[in-house]
């Protein structure tokens, strides 16, 4: 086992084999492509969910490009996770109306009840908070929207019976 390989963690894709090979077959469709990285990284974030930062040094290295080139294009798009979402997302929007009706305070007790802040995952891998702009549903404020579904006129009394339908 070569120096890198004992660094990347055991639960990382490039360490289980069907993973690796996605991240092979994205890298050789399209290294000699214009825009490789874009192209590599987008079919990578489809298939796997995430692009972790020992995928992206391979990637990088696969590519023959410079690691922050890589990681730039990650950071910069929000589309690109670094780390595994849950298996539901609960995405609190931070549009000026469902600000101003209180997503803040929805956003807090979301907090508190799982433990966990905006963009990360509960342990077990179930819940991922996160924040989005505006959906649209300004006259719903403050809204929530629940894997795809839009939840609106949430108050921090009712967010645990949303967390309930989740986790039940």
């Amino acid at each position: 086992m070569t120096r890198r390989q004992r660094e990347i963690p055991e639960n990382d894709p490039l360490n289980k084999e069907n993973l690796k090979l996605l991240i092979d077959q994205a890298i050789l469709e399209n290294k000699d492509r214009p825009g490789a990285v874009m192209l590599v990284l987008n079919e990578i974030q489809s298939k796997i969910g995430h692009v972790s930062p020992c995928m992206q040094v391979y990637i990088a290295q696969s590519l023959k490009v410079p690691q922050g080139q890589v990681h730039g294009v990650v950071t910069f798009y929000s589309f690109f996770k670094t780390k595994p979402k849950g298996k539901h997302t609960i995405k609190f929007c931070l549009g000026t109306a469902c600000y101003v009706a209180g997503v803040p305070q929805l956003i807090e007790k979301a907090k508190q009840m799982l433990n966990i802040d905006l963009g990360e995952t509960t342990p077990d891998g179930q819940i991922t908070l996160e924040e989005c702009r505006c959906v649209g549903a300004c006259s719903q404020a403050p809204v929530v929207v629940v894997d795809e579904e839009v939840q609106g006129k949430l108050r921090p009394n009712k967010f645990p019976q949303v967390l309930k339908k989740v986790q039940g």
